[in-house]
């Protein structure tokens, strides 16, 4: 067992935790019991208590049950922006006895055939501003039945704090479209869900990742493993506990599921939630609400602080401001420090470990560091080709044991079987990414293992794109690289080899209708071959450096 970071371990925090034995709908019916008047989310004017979110999730969770045929460990989507039908979504689902699987409201017509093929789904929830997405998958018998929401009826008729462009509509009872029905007419139908039948060890979630190759695979996790970071990260951080949460981290990613939903709603505080990012809306919700905890990933951090009339926002109230998805900027790190007298607590996690299992000490943090091993996790860095173990500053591959680690790929086993290794006799889960510890038992991100591109927090796998892209009739060959983009970490580019005339501008506005928007290249350089080796093979890593030098940014 790694314990190397046992030194530095944080005051009064306990080396072990245990965690709660139980289907995570039931942390929100405890939590309404305990506190049926506190507010549980506020949304663009409108308040909604614990005990009004629990009586929403089991009408949605009765007609999910009774009015779509959803039985004990079925599949449903759950195709959303951040929204509290988001929240009742993912809460019905579990109280369903069913399995979510949250996906990125991102995705297009690929993505989304891929994900209901492959997991079985029958029934999505989904936005209203999304539906045209999926409606196809209704018309083609992929899809049962569709449950869909607007935004709008959960907020003020005239906050304030207007909703983002597009969003404002209110919702229909009927969309026109044989399957589909608004919101509304499921919860008018007070239909009350079954007994619970599923518990810790059942799956709850399916989160879908590239892991460490190319196709996105669904990350098997049960109620248990989801606890484990869920309860984890209130322990490790307790400061923001007992006050309001500022949720904007995207609620289908891990880290905004648990950090900005699960453990507000486990240690039933506030959660203010923002749709979409916006910096001056951030800052005015943290100072009229008081918000104490924000998770966050860097790039908005980096945002808010490079806003001309940051220095007049009052940002007093928070006391733990933290996340990852890209290293934080030294010198955005010591403005934010100068700002809130606060440092931002960087953590390393996967979809695979459904968030974080390195975090930093609140006590004693580093910046640009992934953290240390939390509750119960054994990290070590091993030679990536020969498994062997590595020591203090070698640069390796990053293992992980740990509570939380996922059961596998869904109906992947000999993916699941690659993606650990076996050392001191029991099972590690191979990370791809390349890093190294110090003396104190820091550990800190050097590479990726492979190709893929870190956009914004997001993984983005080339031969994904690739192989989209290859749907396009002008094209014939491509590359995908990543070049360093000091706003969004990496950014995504392509090299194309064309058979017919195309323009830079109109092969990017067919990606954006393709796939997800943080997938499509932000440039494209057409060039007459590829760069192969003498057996043929295309040499990306050239192609990456060409990139680099070109268009990459040092920061």
């Amino acid at each position: 067992m790694f314990d190397r970071h046992m030194g530095i371990w944080p005051s009064g925090i306990p080396h072990h935790i245990e965690v709660p034995e139980r289907n995570l709908s039931e942390n929100l019916r405890l939590t309404a019991e305990a506190q049926p008047d506190k507010v549980a989310i506020h949304y663009h004017g409108v308040d909604i208590t614990f005990a009004e979110l629990h009586t929403a999730v089991l009408r949605i969770a009765g007609w999910l049950q009774h009015g779509a045929g959803v039985a004990k460990g079925d599949r449903v989507l759950l195709f959303m922006q951040n929204s509290p039908h988001f929240i009742i979504g993912y809460y019905a689902i579990l109280r369903a006895n069913a399995v979510v699987v949250p996906v990125n409201p991102m995705n297009r017509e690929h993505e989304l055939d891929h994900l209901i093929r492959d997991t079985g789904a029958r029934v999505a929830l989904t936005g209203q501003e999304l539906l045209e997405h999926i409606a196809h998958f209704l018309r083609e018998k992929l899809l049962d039945r569709v449950l869909v929401a607007a935004y709008a009826d959960k907020a003020g008729r005239a906050p304030d704090i207007p909703l983002p462009a597009g969003l404002e509509c209110r919702g229909r009872d009927d969309y026109g479209l044989p399957g589909a029905i608004g919101w509304p007419v499921a919860e008018a139908m007070r239909l009350s869900p079954g007994p619970l039948a599923t518990g810790a060890d059942d799956l709850a979630v399916i989160p879908y990742s590239s892991g460490t190759t190319g196709q996105q695979k669904g990350c098997m996790h049960s109620h248990r493993t989801v606890m484990t970071t869920c309860v984890g990260g209130i322990v490790w951080n307790p400061q923001g506990t007992g006050f309001p949460s500022l949720s904007v981290l995207p609620l289908f990613h891990v880290t905004g599921m648990q950090a900005s939903m699960n453990c507000p709603i486990l240690t039933g505080d506030t959660i203010v939630l923002m749709t979409r990012w916006d910096r001056r809306v951030a800052a005015k919700l943290i100072k009229r609400h008081g918000i104490a905890r924000w998770r966050c990933i860097t790039t908005m951090v980096i945002d808010l602080l490079n806003d001309p009339e940051i220095d007049a926002s009052d940002l007093s109230s928070l006391r733990v401001v933290g996340g990852g998805g890209a290293a934080m900027p030294a010198p955005i790190a010591k403005r934010l420090k100068e700002l809130t007298g606060l440092d931002y607590i960087e953590g390393y996690g996967m979809s695979e470990t459904i968030a974080a299992t390195h975090i930093n000490p609140v006590d004693r943090p580093r910046r640009q560091c992934l953290g240390i091993p939390v509750f119960d996790v054994d990290s070590r860095i091993i030679d990536p080709e020969t498994g062997d173990e590595l020591g203090v500053g070698d640069v390796g591959e990053i293992i992980v044991s740990a509570p939380q680690v996922f059961l596998g790929y869904w109906n992947k086993p000999e993916a699941t079987k690659a993606a650990f290794i076996e050392l001191d006799g029991k099972p590690f889960l191979r990370t791809g990414d390349i890093g190294r510890y110090d003396e104190e038992g820091y550990f800190y991100i050097v590479d990726r293992m492979k190709r893929m591109i870190n956009a914004s927090g997001f993984k983005v796998w080339p031969t994904e794109v690739e192989a989209i892209l290859h749907d396009h009739p002008a094209i014939a060959e491509i590359c995908v690289v990543g070049y360093r983009d000091i706003r969004r970490g990496e950014s995504v580019m392509a090299y194309v080899v064309l058979r017919e005339e195309v323009s830079e501008e109109d092969l990017i506005a067919w990606c954006r209708k393709e796939m997800a928007v943080y997938k499509v290249p932000r440039k494209v350089v057409f060039v007459d071959t590829l760069p192969r080796n003498a057996s043929g093979k295309l040499q990306w890593k050239q192609l990456a450096e060409q990139a680099q030098e070109t268009f990459g940014e040092v920061g």
